[in-house]
């Protein structure tokens, strides 16, 4: 069971992303490092980062890594710790770095910290729910914190051109924010299922306040079966991106994925998409064979 939090369309969507840990097998594969008790000034709540490595990876090589941060990472890679279902990123990553259609990469898992994602996740407070607008305080968090620790515990590329941020439903928010906020730190976005519907729309006036296109790569969806009003927010979000320069098939891919609904599964099964899109290969894979 989850919590839930009311949108103004009168739906619900997840607030907390119980983990089922206890019975459910462990599913992490390849080489993922983890970080317990991450610790920020600028956050309350210390939280478990996960660390995934592409194949062969060698800290005495001179090979560097893009980097991708996920929000929500108990969801990222295992299924003994995500909501219901993981995202299977880990083996997306491996499966796509070992066959060469993607560039190989470094994917960090940030855990939510249960009740207080709402609070975390959100760029404003949301008067009518009495939570939410610590966005900024997460944000220095991963921009002055711990993306400085990961470039130095970890072969990275560490320019925003090969840095990538992404995130689904409360956390597509969150990514999207960040991005405006922070293009020279976040040069790819996943905006998966986004919360634009937090505080009347507020990220629309966040992109519709650009004085134009920032140098980003962005993905932008959403399922059919999340609601008309999930649609028609997602899909005002894309118009305002193009509005600002960004162009469909270039620098932005938008989908709606028939039959997808607000939920773990879905959002893993676009993990493939994603991947290609933002990480598409052109260069070699350092000894991935």
């Amino acid at each position: 069971m989850t919590d839930t939090l009311p949108t103004p369309a009168g739906d619900a969507i997840p607030e907390v992303p119980v983990q089922t840990e206890g019975d459910v097998e462990h599913t992490i594969t390849g080489d993922v490092r983890t970080h317990e008790a991450f610790h920020s000034r600028f956050l309350e709540h210390d939280r478990t980062v996960l660390v995934y490595l592409p194949p062969n990876y060698d800290p005495e090589s001179a090979d560097r890594y893009p980097v991708l941060y996920l929000h929500d990472g108990q969801n990222v890679f295992d299924r003994a710790t995500s909501f219901g279902e993981e995202w299977h990123v880990d083996e997306f990553a491996e499966e796509l770095i070992r066959a060469g259609e993607i560039e190989p990469l470094i994917v960090v898992a940030i855990y939510n910290t249960g009740e207080h994602r709402v609070d975390e996740y959100t760029p404003t407070p949301n008067a009518e729910l009495g939570r939410g607008g610590h966005a900024d305080d997460y944000g220095r968090m991963l921009v002055e914190e711990l993306k400085p620790f990961i470039d130095v515990t970890y072969k990275t590329l560490p320019s925003a051109a090969s840095t990538a941020l992404g995130g689904s439903s409360l956390g597509g928010l969150l990514t999207m924010y960040l991005g405006l906020r922070y293009p020279t730190a976040f040069g790819r976005l996943a905006v998966m299922s986004p919360s634009v519907w937090w505080d009347n729309l507020v990220l629309l006036r966040d992109v519709e306040a650009l004085t134009g296109k920032l140098p980003q790569r962005i993905w932008l969806d959403a399922g059919t079966e999340e609601g008309d009003d999930t649609l028609e927010h997602v899909r005002a979000l894309r118009d305002a991106l193009v509005a600002k320069g960004w162009t469909i098939g270039d620098d932005l891919a938008y989908l709606e994925e028939e039959g997808g609904g607000h939920h773990e599964q879905s959002w893993g099964m676009r993990v493939e998409r994603v991947l290609k899109f933002l990480f598409p290969h052109n260069r070699p894979a350092p000894n991935a064979s």
